[in-house]
């Protein structure tokens, strides 16, 4: 954990490298410090998703709109303030990184922190040792 899922309409892609806007976005979740300079989230736990919706609608179906729905889901113990920080961060990258297509078309962007208490919360992974305890 953390993990960022990317839902979108599939007619973002041709104006959209969603690879590079995943990395983009992992790369700035992976650069958020707390208050006292140390990592937020573990490199080894860090992922960042991109589905593309089979099925959509957006707004009235008149033109061909389209969206970006991203939700950041994180365990429970962050500062009010730092998930704004990292919430900031986050869209300022979508905001960056999609500037060419807010130029060419009608898209909607959404994103969604949530964090929560976890009913079951099962973790295997042999990532987290080859990056060590977060910085």
């Amino acid at each position: 954990m953390p993990h960022l899922v990317v839902l979108y309409s599939p007619n973002v892609e041709p104006g959209t490298d969603m690879g590079a806007l995943c990395r983009q976005l992992s790369d700035t979740m992976l650069a958020q410090r707390d208050d006292a300079g140390r990592q937020v989230f573990p490199t080894g736990g860090t992922r960042v998703l991109a589905f593309a919706a089979t099925h959509y609608a957006v707004a009235d179906h008149q033109g061909d709109y389209a969206f970006i729905y991203l939700n950041l889901r994180m365990a429970r113990g962050r500062p009010a303030a730092l998930q704004q920080r990292i919430g900031e961060a986050l869209i300022a990258a979508v905001r960056e990184q999609l500037a060419p297509v807010f130029g060419s078309r009608h898209i909607g962007v959404t994103l969604q922190i949530d964090e929560g208490h976890e009913v079951f919360d099962a973790k295997h992974s042999n990532l987290h040792p080859l990056f060590g305890p977060p910085a």
